[in-house]
This record gives structure tokens, C-alpha cells and sequence, in this order.
């Protein structure tokens, strides 16, 4: 599946809970650790998601994303590529729900 037919659900689901487009690609931008030009070619493009996240730096810290999604325990998830779109789902989903983008951002203890 591509990432820019995913992308405006994304967009649609913060802005419902007023949040803004700028605060996801912060997040997206944290997990991936793609530039703002780089993630405006994803969504420019039909790059599926194995492609997306192959591109991809996951962030240090993503592994202290915890917590279910689609009722699936993130720290269950074996396939790797399954695992980052989790984690980018739960980024989103906290950003949604109104938590601080300090505690989603996650940073060492």
C-alpha cells in the first residue's frame, strides 16, 4: 500500500482533534528521521511502505513506543516492517488523543 494513500488519513485524523499537519510530519519526522523535502517526495510519490521505512532512520528511542494498537500489543510485533507502521500508527493515534508532543517524542530516561 502506498504511503501517500495512507498519508491523508493521517492528516484528517489530527486535524478532527485539532492538531496540525505541521505537528505530524514533526512525528513522522522524528520516527523516520526523513528531512520536510523528504517526506514531501513520499507523499508526492507511490512508494509503498516497504519502501517508506527501507529509506527510513528509525529514531533511537522508538523501541520505548509501548502500548496496543488495532489491539495488538506493539512489543508482540516479529515482523519488522509491521512493527514500524505500528509504531508510526501509535505516534499518530497519541498526537490525535491531545498528548504533549514532548511525551510523544519520546526522549531517554
Amino acid at each position: 500500500m502506498p504511503f501517500s494513500s495512507v498519508y491523508p488519513h493521517y492528516v484528517n485524523k489530527v486535524k478532527r482533534k485539532g492538531r496540525t499537519v505541521e505537528e505530524l510530519h514533526e512525528v513522522i519526522q522524528w520516527l523516520t528521521g526523513f528531512s520536510e523535502k523528504q517526506l514531501q517526495q513520499f507523499i508526492a510519490s507511490e512508494d509503498d511502505f516497504t519502501q517508506f521505512f527501507a529509506k527510513a532512520r528509525i529514531h533511537e528511542n522508538a523501541s520505548m513506543i509501548t502500548g496496543s494498537i488495532c489491539g495488538v500489543k506493539i512489543q508482540e510485533i516479529e515482523d519488522q516492517l509491521m512493527l514500524k507502521i505500528r509504531y508510526m500508527d501509535k505516534l499518530v493515534d497519541e498526537l490525535a488523543k491531545g498528548r504533549p508532543m514532548e511525551k510523544i517524542l519520546r526522549t531517554s530516561k
